[in-house]
């Protein structure tokens, strides 16, 4: 439980934060001499950590809810000067995004949470209905498609012959829909849901499918090395239109606009780091799904390229017992 103690020790630096800040928004951050930089990246430095405790305290919401509202404000003027650079790229995709995704975990969820309802809920109504399966499998891919499953063929095998173009295409589509997924947040989250909905249903009607003509490990065999990183990448889009929408819908103690805006910040972070996924993804789905390489090598892929997803948001950007031990001095 946080103490007064603790409290006191602290507030005069939340509020000298805050005096910097004021001063940053009524005059620019080129206002600030060197010294004061230097103190005001300090203060923004110790209060997200402070923050981080008081997040741990059940009991301590509205105090979250004012460090949360500092942190915010200082967090774009710390950051607005920082100049893009292979280093500051190299740091954002190792360390911060991972933390990013993990603070946005709830959004994730929800949209994984989504997707996995919609695909089980298409592939249950294709199984009671088959001909419901049929109808959307051929509004989805086309009558060809559902020509080439009765023939024992993938409709998949067309990109062997222009694997090139099709490489191209298939990210510029998948970039499409992610950015689709993250911008339709300003609708409250309607629409991004439905675009979760969308995705997740008709995996699960095209699985029921293909599994009624003997096709499924032809499919998964196709899916399994792109789609390792392909779908976690629009479930990550996703859960970036959440965000979105909550800074709209949740304010908390902000204004809507400073929620919008913290908000706004946080998602398109959050879909950045998909784009290079995507890009990965669509080369594999280009030059490796489609061929006729065996099934479990295309498995094995899958398995190397979503264990080393894991094991990047799941330990990048984890401050080691030497890191702590350095920060606390600091």
């Amino acid at each position: 439980m946080i103490s007064n103690l603790w409290i006191d020790l602290r507030k005069d630096n939340w509020n000298r934060l805050d005096a910097l800040l004021r001063q940053v928004e009524q005059h620019g951050i080129q206002s600030l001499p060197r010294a004061e930089l230097r103190e005001f990246g300090l203060l923004y430095r110790q209060a997200a950590s402070d923050l981080s405790v008081v997040r741990s305290d059940v009991s301590s919401r509205s105090l979250e809810h004012y460090l949360n509202r500092l942190v915010g404000r200082a967090h774009n003027d710390v950051y607005s000067g920082e100049r893009l650079s292979p280093a500051t790229i190299w740091r954002f995709f190792a360390h911060g995004y991972p933390r990013l995704l993990r603070r946005l975990s709830l959004y994730v969820w929800i949209a994984i949470g989504i997707t996995l309802a919609a695909a089980g809920l298409g592939a249950v109504i294709s199984m009671v209905r088959p001909e419901f399966g049929a109808f959307y499998f051929v509004q989805s891919l086309g009558p060809e498609a559902l020509a080439n499953l009765d023939k024992h063929m993938m409709w998949t095998d067309r990109v062997l012959s222009a694997k090139a173009p099709f490489s191209s295409m298939i990210m510029t589509n998948n970039i499409f829909v992610c950015f689709m997924a993250f911008a339709y947040g300003i609708t409250a989250g309607i629409m991004t849901l439905v675009v979760l909905f969308q995705n997740g249903f008709m995996l699960g009607v095209i699985a029921v499918v293909c599994a009624q003509h003997h096709m499924s490990i032809s499919l998964w065999s196709f899916i399994a090395s792109h789609g390792a990183l392909e779908l976690p990448s629009i479930m990550f889009a996703g859960a970036a239109g959440l965000r979105l929408a909550s800074g709209m819908l949740f304010p908390g103690l902000l204004s809507r606009r400073d929620s919008l805006a913290q908000g706004g910040v946080e998602a398109v972070q959050l879909l950045s780091g998909t784009i290079p996924l995507l890009i990965v993804a669509g080369t594999f789905e280009a030059f490796v799904s489609p061929t006729h390489i065996a099934a479990g090598i295309k498995f094995a892929i899958g398995a190397v390229l979503f264990t080393g997803l894991c094991l990047w948001l799941g330990l990048g950007g984890k401050k080691t017992a030497a890191d702590q031990t350095l920060d606390s001095w600091e």
